[in-house]
Protein backbone atom coordinates (compact mmCIF):
# COMPACT_ATOMS: atom_id res chain seq x y z
CA UNK A 1 0.00 0.00 0.00
CA UNK A 2 3.53 2.11 0.04
CA UNK A 3 2.83 3.42 3.18
CA UNK A 4 3.86 2.74 7.04
CA UNK A 5 1.14 1.37 9.09
CA UNK A 6 1.29 2.30 13.00
CA UNK A 7 -0.52 1.04 16.18
CA UNK A 8 -0.73 2.49 19.24
CA UNK A 9 -2.57 0.70 22.05
CA UNK A 10 -2.84 0.58 25.83
CA UNK A 11 -4.64 -0.70 28.56
CA UNK A 12 -4.49 -4.53 27.52
CA UNK A 13 -5.24 -6.95 29.85
CA UNK A 14 -2.86 -9.18 28.40
CA UNK A 15 0.26 -7.67 26.33
CA UNK A 16 1.05 -10.92 24.71
CA UNK A 17 -2.78 -10.94 23.55
CA UNK A 18 -2.58 -7.01 22.52
CA UNK A 19 0.83 -8.14 20.80
CA UNK A 20 -0.64 -11.15 18.79
CA UNK A 21 -3.78 -9.30 17.55
CA UNK A 22 -1.82 -6.47 16.18
CA UNK A 23 0.64 -9.23 14.90
CA UNK A 24 -2.66 -10.42 13.17
CA UNK A 25 -3.45 -7.10 11.76
CA UNK A 26 -0.86 -6.49 9.94
CA UNK A 27 -0.49 -9.74 8.46
CA UNK A 28 -4.24 -8.98 7.02
CA UNK A 29 -2.98 -5.33 5.82
CA UNK A 30 -0.26 -7.25 4.22
CA UNK A 31 -2.56 -9.80 2.72
CA UNK A 32 -4.10 -6.91 1.20
CA UNK A 33 -1.63 -5.96 -0.22
CA UNK A 34 -0.45 -8.69 -2.20
CA UNK A 35 -4.12 -9.17 -3.32
CA UNK A 36 -5.19 -5.87 -4.11
CA UNK A 37 -1.96 -4.07 -5.55
CA UNK A 38 -1.76 -2.71 -9.23
CA UNK A 39 2.02 -2.51 -9.69
CA UNK A 40 2.40 -6.67 -9.76
CA UNK A 41 0.61 -7.55 -13.19
CA UNK A 42 0.20 -11.03 -11.36
CA UNK A 43 -1.81 -9.75 -8.77
CA UNK A 44 -5.17 -11.04 -8.13
CA UNK A 45 -6.68 -7.62 -9.14
CA UNK A 46 -4.51 -7.45 -12.46
CA UNK A 47 -5.34 -10.58 -13.44
CA UNK A 48 -9.11 -10.06 -13.09
CA UNK A 49 -8.28 -6.00 -14.50
CA UNK A 50 -6.46 -8.07 -17.59
CA UNK A 51 -9.39 -10.89 -18.29
CA UNK A 52 -11.81 -7.57 -18.86
CA UNK A 53 -15.53 -9.23 -19.33
CA UNK A 54 -14.39 -12.65 -18.14
CA UNK A 55 -14.67 -14.51 -15.19
CA UNK A 56 -11.52 -14.22 -12.71
CA UNK A 57 -11.57 -16.18 -9.36
CA UNK A 58 -9.55 -14.11 -6.57
CA UNK A 59 -9.19 -14.48 -3.23
CA UNK A 60 -11.28 -13.58 -0.26
CA UNK A 61 -10.09 -10.29 0.55
CA UNK A 62 -9.61 -8.79 -3.22
CA UNK A 63 -13.30 -9.81 -4.25
CA UNK A 64 -14.77 -7.93 -0.54
CA UNK A 65 -12.55 -5.10 -1.62
CA UNK A 66 -14.42 -4.97 -5.17
CA UNK A 67 -17.88 -5.86 -4.01
CA UNK A 68 -17.60 -2.73 -0.98
CA UNK A 69 -16.02 -0.86 -3.91
CA UNK A 70 -19.17 -1.24 -6.29
CA UNK A 71 -20.99 -0.46 -3.23
CA UNK A 72 -19.19 3.02 -2.77
CA UNK A 73 -19.52 3.96 -6.47
CA UNK A 74 -23.22 3.23 -6.41
CA UNK A 75 -23.97 5.48 -2.84
CA UNK A 76 -21.71 8.41 -4.16
CA UNK A 77 -23.97 8.17 -7.64
CA UNK A 78 -20.76 7.45 -9.62
CA UNK A 79 -18.46 9.92 -8.22
CA UNK A 80 -16.62 7.81 -6.68
CA UNK A 81 -15.39 5.48 -9.53
CA UNK A 82 -12.00 2.79 -9.68
CA UNK A 83 -11.98 2.71 -13.40
CA UNK A 84 -9.24 5.24 -13.63
CA UNK A 85 -6.77 3.26 -13.81
CA UNK A 86 -5.74 3.72 -17.23
CA UNK A 87 -6.26 7.49 -16.91
CA UNK A 88 -3.33 7.11 -13.86
CA UNK A 89 -1.14 4.97 -15.95
CA UNK A 90 -1.26 7.51 -19.28
CA UNK A 91 -0.58 10.39 -16.78
CA UNK A 92 2.91 8.31 -15.38
CA UNK A 93 1.53 7.27 -12.41
CA UNK A 94 2.47 3.26 -13.25
CA UNK A 95 4.29 1.98 -10.84
CA UNK A 96 5.64 3.25 -7.06
CA UNK A 97 5.27 6.89 -6.75
CA UNK A 98 8.98 6.41 -5.21
CA UNK A 99 10.60 4.74 -7.95
CA UNK A 100 8.83 6.20 -11.06
CA UNK A 101 9.88 8.92 -13.47
CA UNK A 102 6.39 10.44 -14.69
CA UNK A 103 6.48 11.00 -18.44
CA UNK A 104 2.67 11.08 -18.77
CA UNK A 105 0.58 13.01 -21.05
CA UNK A 106 -2.19 15.49 -19.75
CA UNK A 107 -5.43 15.17 -21.41
CA UNK A 108 -9.07 14.46 -21.24
CA UNK A 109 -11.34 11.24 -22.34
CA UNK A 110 -14.81 11.05 -23.04
CA UNK A 111 -16.99 10.03 -19.85
CA UNK A 112 -17.77 6.72 -19.24
CA UNK A 113 -21.08 5.36 -20.99
CA UNK A 114 -22.71 4.19 -17.94
CA UNK A 115 -22.11 3.36 -14.02
CA UNK A 116 -19.81 0.51 -13.32
CA UNK A 117 -21.33 -2.65 -13.02
CA UNK A 118 -18.75 -5.42 -12.41
CA UNK A 119 -20.11 -9.13 -11.51
CA UNK A 120 -19.71 -10.98 -8.71
CA UNK A 121 -20.62 -14.73 -7.82
CA UNK A 122 -19.71 -14.84 -4.19
CA UNK A 123 -19.62 -18.56 -3.63
CA UNK A 124 -16.78 -19.24 -6.08
CA UNK A 125 -15.19 -15.58 -5.14
CA UNK A 126 -15.01 -15.01 -8.84
CA UNK A 127 -15.14 -11.69 -10.79
CA UNK A 128 -16.05 -9.69 -13.86
CA UNK A 129 -14.38 -6.25 -13.64
CA UNK A 130 -15.67 -4.97 -17.21
CA UNK A 131 -14.14 -3.19 -20.16
CA UNK A 132 -12.16 -0.44 -17.97
CA UNK A 133 -9.16 -1.65 -14.85
CA UNK A 134 -9.92 -0.28 -11.88
CA UNK A 135 -7.87 0.91 -9.39
CA UNK A 136 -8.33 -0.12 -5.29
CA UNK A 137 -5.47 2.29 -3.51
CA UNK A 138 -7.41 4.24 -1.63
CA UNK A 139 -10.51 2.30 -1.04
CA UNK A 140 -8.45 -0.92 -0.33
CA UNK A 141 -6.08 1.54 1.84
CA UNK A 142 -9.24 2.26 4.09
CA UNK A 143 -10.56 -0.84 3.95
CA UNK A 144 -7.66 -2.48 5.16
CA UNK A 145 -8.14 -0.10 8.41
CA UNK A 146 -11.19 -1.50 8.88
CA UNK A 147 -10.67 -5.16 8.86
CA UNK A 148 -7.63 -4.45 10.91
CA UNK A 149 -8.85 -2.49 13.64
CA UNK A 150 -11.92 -5.01 13.51
CA UNK A 151 -9.72 -7.68 14.70
CA UNK A 152 -7.22 -5.47 17.23
CA UNK A 153 -10.93 -4.73 18.86
CA UNK A 154 -11.50 -8.09 19.68
CA UNK A 155 -8.62 -8.13 22.14
CA UNK A 156 -7.33 -4.15 22.71
CA UNK A 157 -10.04 -1.61 23.51
CA UNK A 158 -7.97 1.73 23.22
CA UNK A 159 -5.79 1.90 20.12
CA UNK A 160 -4.69 4.03 17.38
CA UNK A 161 -4.48 2.98 13.78
CA UNK A 162 -2.68 4.97 11.02
CA UNK A 163 -1.98 3.79 7.53
CA UNK A 164 -0.72 6.71 5.09
CA UNK A 165 -2.71 9.22 6.82
CA UNK A 166 -5.92 7.06 7.36
CA UNK A 167 -6.79 6.50 11.43
CA UNK A 168 -8.75 4.49 13.56
CA UNK A 169 -9.11 6.03 17.11
CA UNK A 170 -10.50 3.48 19.06
CA UNK A 171 -11.58 4.20 22.52
CA UNK A 172 -9.36 6.60 24.12
CA UNK A 173 -5.82 7.88 24.39
CA UNK A 174 -3.47 7.31 27.27
CA UNK A 175 -4.53 10.49 29.17
CA UNK A 176 -8.00 9.55 29.30
CA UNK A 177 -9.26 11.88 27.22
CA UNK A 178 -10.22 11.45 23.32
CA UNK A 179 -7.39 10.83 20.62
CA UNK A 180 -5.62 13.94 19.32
CA UNK A 181 -5.12 13.91 15.72
CA UNK A 182 -3.69 16.89 13.61
CA UNK A 183 -4.49 18.18 9.90
CA UNK A 184 -1.35 18.13 8.31
CA UNK A 185 -0.77 21.18 6.83
CA UNK A 186 -0.23 20.35 2.91
CA UNK A 187 2.26 23.45 2.46
CA UNK A 188 4.16 21.96 4.73
CA UNK A 189 5.67 22.60 8.03
CA UNK A 190 5.35 21.11 11.40
CA UNK A 191 2.52 22.59 12.71
CA UNK A 192 -0.85 20.95 11.98
CA UNK A 193 -3.70 23.59 10.82
CA UNK A 194 -6.00 21.83 13.30
CA UNK A 195 -6.58 18.80 15.55
CA UNK A 196 -8.93 16.77 16.41
CA UNK A 197 -9.98 15.26 19.35
CA UNK A 198 -11.84 11.38 18.35
CA UNK A 199 -13.09 8.45 19.94
CA UNK A 200 -14.16 5.10 18.24
CA UNK A 201 -14.14 7.53 15.00
CA UNK A 202 -11.82 7.00 11.86
CA UNK A 203 -10.23 10.24 9.73
CA UNK A 204 -8.93 9.75 6.17
CA UNK A 205 -7.32 12.33 4.32
CA UNK A 206 -7.54 13.20 0.08
CA UNK A 207 -4.06 15.15 -0.40
CA UNK A 208 -1.34 16.41 -3.25
CA UNK A 209 0.76 16.98 -1.03
CA UNK A 210 2.80 14.42 -2.01
CA UNK A 211 1.48 12.38 -5.17
CA UNK A 212 2.00 15.02 -7.94
CA UNK A 213 4.24 15.34 -10.45
CA UNK A 214 5.14 17.20 -13.78
CA UNK A 215 3.25 15.91 -16.80
CA UNK A 216 3.40 17.05 -20.78
CA UNK A 217 0.24 19.34 -20.59
CA UNK A 218 0.79 20.80 -17.07
CA UNK A 219 1.21 19.59 -13.34
CA UNK A 220 -0.44 16.36 -12.64
CA UNK A 221 -1.71 14.03 -9.31
CA UNK A 222 -3.45 11.01 -8.77
CA UNK A 223 -6.95 12.23 -7.41
CA UNK A 224 -8.91 11.76 -10.65
CA UNK A 225 -12.38 13.11 -12.08
CA UNK A 226 -13.87 9.94 -13.53
CA UNK A 227 -15.97 12.22 -15.49
CA UNK A 228 -13.13 13.23 -17.89
CA UNK A 229 -9.55 10.93 -16.73
CA UNK A 230 -8.22 14.51 -15.55
CA UNK A 231 -7.00 15.47 -12.34
CA UNK A 232 -9.82 16.75 -10.21
CA UNK A 233 -10.31 18.95 -7.39
CA UNK A 234 -9.46 22.35 -8.87
CA UNK A 235 -8.80 24.78 -6.49
CA UNK A 236 -7.65 22.12 -3.47
CA UNK A 237 -5.11 20.82 -1.94
CA UNK A 238 -6.17 18.77 0.85
CA UNK A 239 -9.56 17.49 2.43
CA UNK A 240 -10.16 15.59 5.66
CA UNK A 241 -13.52 13.73 6.50
CA UNK A 242 -14.41 11.84 10.08
CA UNK A 243 -17.06 8.73 10.56
CA UNK A 244 -17.58 6.18 11.75
CA UNK A 245 -15.87 3.97 9.12
CA UNK A 246 -12.34 4.16 7.65
CA UNK A 247 -13.23 3.11 4.13
CA UNK A 248 -16.16 5.04 3.83
CA UNK A 249 -14.36 8.36 5.06
CA UNK A 250 -11.20 7.62 2.49
CA UNK A 251 -14.40 7.71 -0.10
CA UNK A 252 -15.66 10.83 1.03
CA UNK A 253 -12.62 12.54 1.20
CA UNK A 254 -12.06 12.07 -2.56
CA UNK A 255 -15.25 12.40 -3.47
CA UNK A 256 -15.22 15.89 -1.85
CA UNK A 257 -11.75 17.12 -3.17
CA UNK A 258 -13.08 15.98 -6.49
CA UNK A 259 -15.65 19.11 -6.10
CA UNK A 260 -13.03 21.62 -6.00
CA UNK A 261 -12.94 24.72 -3.84
CA UNK A 262 -16.39 25.91 -5.93
CA UNK A 263 -18.38 23.17 -5.05
CA UNK A 264 -16.83 21.43 -1.62
CA UNK A 265 -18.83 23.28 0.56
CA UNK A 266 -22.67 22.50 -0.71
CA UNK A 267 -21.62 19.03 -0.80
CA UNK A 268 -20.31 18.38 2.49
CA UNK A 269 -23.31 20.36 4.45
CA UNK A 270 -25.31 18.45 2.21
CA UNK A 271 -24.51 15.21 3.07
CA UNK A 272 -23.64 16.29 6.68
CA UNK A 273 -20.22 15.55 6.30
CA UNK A 274 -17.69 16.13 9.16
CA UNK A 275 -15.13 17.92 6.90
CA UNK A 276 -12.28 20.20 6.74
CA UNK A 277 -10.34 20.84 3.56
CA UNK A 278 -7.43 23.36 2.40
CA UNK A 279 -7.52 25.70 -0.47
CA UNK A 280 -4.51 26.50 -2.94
CA UNK A 281 -4.21 29.73 -0.95
CA UNK A 282 -3.89 28.04 2.30
CA UNK A 283 -6.96 28.88 3.79
CA UNK A 284 -8.74 26.35 6.31
CA UNK A 285 -12.58 25.46 6.07
CA UNK A 286 -14.50 23.50 8.36
CA UNK A 287 -17.74 22.14 7.76
CA UNK A 288 -20.57 22.40 10.29
CA UNK A 289 -20.48 19.07 11.24
CA UNK A 290 -16.69 18.70 11.65
CA UNK A 291 -16.70 22.08 14.24
CA UNK A 292 -17.63 19.00 17.15
CA UNK A 293 -14.55 17.03 16.72
CA UNK A 294 -12.23 20.29 16.53
CA UNK A 295 -10.03 20.63 19.65
CA UNK A 296 -7.76 23.55 18.33
CA UNK A 297 -7.08 25.97 15.84
CA UNK A 298 -4.92 28.47 15.03
CA UNK A 299 -6.16 32.19 16.51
Amino acid sequence: MATTIKVQAHGAASVQAAESAISQAFGLCHQMESACTRFDPSSPLMRANAAGEGWVSVPRLCYDTLVDAESAHRATRGRFDPRVLGDLVGLGYDSSFVDARKTGVLRARPAFAGPWQPGFRGWSTQVRIGAHPVDLGGIGKGLAVRWASSIISKTVGDFLMEAGGDCYCAGSAPDSGPWMIGVENPFGGASPVAVLGLRDRAVATSSTRVRRWAAVGGEAHHLIDPHDGRPGGKGLVSVTVVGRDPARAEVWSKVAFLEGRDGIEHLVNRKGLAAAWIDAEGRVSISRAMQRYVAWRPL
